[in-house]
């Protein structure tokens, strides 16, 4: 009795033992972007878009909008000129509904204020340039309620969240920074190495937009 009793248990053990590992393999997480190339972005293009906004004077533009399997992630580059404080006029303020933001400030330094209670808040038509091809729907206000004040510096980094206004009050010089957006309802179109070649690559005419 004893012998079919040990034998049981080894029975057990021995199935365990097999279908542990099976278990484990099952549970592994997986990749949400399955076998997706990485992008690399060399300086030089992103200076060639800075250049291009000192030339033109163009705020904004799109270099990349990269597809992560569950999301997606567009790269920025941004040039704001000097900014006096009082001198903002209109709906200076622009909050994004579902895409977030983080900013890395390359070079000057500037005041930003931001919060969730806008003051006037006005939808952003999709007509816009920015908002069908950058950062999504949102509303552009005149201010902000109860806002922070961050003075942002060479090397600093702030991230702004989906549905957080954010208002550039003053800019000393000027302010020029990486713009990682955060796309995970994936609502503006995908930008290639080679559409921002090509994009470079065409002469700037007014109106065309900033991306």
């Amino acid at each position: 009795m004893q012998k079919y009793k040990f034998a049981a248990i080894a029975l057990v053990l021995s199935v365990f033992a097999v279908a542990s590992p099976l278990l484990a393999q099952e549970q592994k997480p997986q990749p949400t972007c399955s076998h997706c190339p990485a992008t690399y972005i060399p300086k030089s293009e992103l200076d060639a878009y800075t250049q291009r906004a000192i030339e033109h004077k163009i705020v904004d533009q799109q270099v990349r909008s990269i597809d992560l399997g569950k999301s997606q992630v567009g790269i920025g580059m941004v040039t704001r000129g000097k900014l006096v404080p009082g001198s903002a006029t209109g709906e200076a303020v622009a909050e994004h509904e579902q895409i977030s933001e983080v900013y890395y400030v390359i070079d000057g330094s500037a005041t930003l204020l931001t919060g969730p209670d806008l003051v006037g808040a006005k939808q952003r038509p999709n007509t816009l340039v920015t908002v069908r091809e950058q950062n999504g729907p949102g509303f552009s206000a005149s201010s902000i309620n109860n806002s922070e004040t961050h003075e942002l510096h060479a090397g600093d980094v702030i991230v702004i969240p989906a549905g957080t206004g954010h208002w550039f009050t003053k800019i000393d010089d000027h302010i020029t920074y990486l713009m990682v957006r955060v796309d995970p309802d994936k609502v503006v179109p995908l930008k290639s190495e080679a559409q921002s070649r090509a994009h470079l690559a065409t002469p700037y005419t007014p109106g065309q937009g900033n991306f």
